[in-house]
């Protein structure tokens, strides 16, 4: 389509170049010789271009009012309209018909589009095995009724559909029968290899399961969300016996799932109580801290939501620092020898010292811990496992003792820490009572190694601490050992925190 402004170039073009078509066609590259002709035609007349022209139709509306009259007046016969009239075509007929009429809905002009071998076949194979009418299925497949009859004897053979016509003799009448059996075994066994492949593809598209699954494997919820995705296309009876699944079953399995889940709000607690307790806590924890707040499932249930969700709390590594220098002085006895139980607060004592190694550089930790419930006692946190470091955290736990009767006793292992005069002084001092683990033997400071453990699978390993400085760990480890002390539930405690545990029994207000 050209521009009013084109085309008036274009003629103005030609005229210039004395009525040369070809040439002013190589100027300006368009249009045809004809459209240029007729164009400058026009022009000549007029005097000016039309600013946008029109086609006209090819039949008025008289011939066409014609047409269609002479077709409704004459059988409606398509072929004839066109003989004595001589115009137009089929499909134009039809549409000028069905606009000037349309609830006749003529389907004039339509072409038959006939059908691949393939739906033919496919056809044959669901008009033989119908559980309706004949009429239903030429409708279901868009077909005429007739026409699936014709299909049916091109495909089959001509032969065995005479001998289903009944016979007179007894033999006839016996092979007749035979065939007809034969016939119905082969309609189960393509109904019972269907409903077998769409139990197997509804598998690999519901369940995620391989082509080749067992279906004994699958749960009865699992077989309930096959049967009833296939229910529209295979009979109910037919898909629980395939599935092996008892009818009562089914409609309990479908009643559970129309109720939805309802641990859906006990898992979005779970997940809150995991990630704010560092996401540390295993079921026991959960299930004690779901307690506390009147949820009552089971720990099974627990173990079992928590697997689905994802919350798996770290797993231990490896204790990697060691503060043994040597025999540098006489070591007091293991007066604890791996008891680790005391009846009261401020019995047993023990300490140690740790490392975190960042990015950003060392860190070292110097716990007291208490061996009645495990309360941190004091603590000291710092860049050098020296002297000052376990000094700050004893004159910390010697303040805490209020009463002139605690003397706990304090074990540590054979660290050159707990050895230096500073050290030995402070005790004496307090009157505190030294008690060290043999050499080379973790297990008999079972207690502070097992907080260690602790602490660091449940703070250290479960984060990245690439971008953290050296400050911001010492506040995040410090804002962990609180929390170990008011927060952090114990089932040995009775699902209590130490202060809490200290505070039912009277020991701290």
């Amino acid at each position: 389509m050209y521009s009013y402004e084109d085309r008036l170039r274009a003629v103005q073009l030609y005229i210039k170049l004395g009525k040369r078509a070809g040439l002013t066609i190589r100027q300006l590259g368009y249009p045809t010789k004809n459209a240029l002709k007729s164009w400058c035609l026009v022009y000549e007349q007029s005097h000016e271009l039309p600013r946008a022209y029109t086609r006209a139709p090819k039949y008025t509306s008289t011939q066409r009012q014609l047409a269609v009259d002479h077709y409704l007046s004459h059988g409606r016969c398509v072929s004839l309209t066109i003989k004595a009239l001589g115009y137009p075509s089929k499909a134009l007929l039809g549409s000028w018909v069905q606009q000037a009429h349309p609830e006749l809905c003529p389907r004039i002009g339509q072409a038959y589009k006939p059908l691949s071998p393939q739906a033919k076949h496919a056809a044959v194979m669901a008009f033989c095995m119908r559980q309706g009418s004949a009429e239903s299925v030429a409708k279901e497949l868009g077909v005429s009724r007739p026409s699936l009859y014709v299909w049916k004897n091109q495909l089959l053979n001509k032969e065995s559909l005479v001998s289903m016509k009944p016979r007179q003799t007894p033999s006839q009448d016996a092979q007749k029968d035979e065939l007809l059996s034969e016939l119905e075994r082969l309609q189960r066994d393509v109904k019972r290899l269907k409903l077998e492949q769409d139990i197997l593809r509804k598998a690999n598209e519901l369940l995620k399961k391989e082509m080749g699954i067992d279906q004994q494997l699958l749960t009865n919820r699992e077989k309930t969300q096959l049967v009833d995705a296939l229910r529209s296309e295979h009979a109910l009876s037919d898909l629980l016996e395939e599935v092996k699944l008892p009818r009562s079953s089914y409609f309990y399995h479908r009643a559970r799932v129309g109720l939805g889940d309802k641990y859906a709000t006990v898992r979005i607690v779970m997940a809150d109580v995991f990630e704010q307790n560092y996401r540390c806590y295993g079921s026991r924890r959960i299930h004690a801290t779901l307690a506390r707040q009147s949820v009552n499932i089971s720990e099974k249930v627990v173990r079992r939501l928590m697997k689905q969700e994802g919350l798996v709390p770290v797993a231990p590594k490896r204790r990697r620092y060691g503060s043994y220098m040597g025999e540098i002085s006489p070591a007091p006895d293991n007066l604890l020898n791996r008891d680790f139980s005391a009846c009261a607060p401020n019995r047993k004592w023990l300490t140690d010292i740790t490392e975190f190694q960042i990015p950003a550089g060392k860190i070292y930790l110097s716990p007291m811990i208490d061996c009645f419930d495990g309360m941190v006692v004091s603590w000291s946190i710092g860049t050098r496992p020296d002297a000052e470091l376990v000094n700050t955290m004893l004159d910390a736990a010697i303040d805490t003792v209020v009463t002139s009767t605690d003397r706990p006793v304090v074990h540590s292992d054979r660290g050159g820490h707990y050895r230096w005069p500073g050290w030995l002084t402070r005790m004496g001092n307090a009157r505190l009572t030294r008690s060290m683990s043999r050499k080379a033997c973790s297990p008999d400071n079972a207690a502070c190694e097992g907080f260690f453990g602790r602490l660091k699978n449940e703070l250290f390993y479960a984060r990245d601490w690439v971008n953290t400085t050296v400050d911001e760990f010492t506040a995040e480890l410090d804002a962990y050992i609180r929390w170990y002390n008011e927060a952090r539930i114990k089932i040995s405690l009775g699902s209590m925190s130490p202060m809490e545990h200290r505070k039912s029994l009277g020991f701290a207000t």
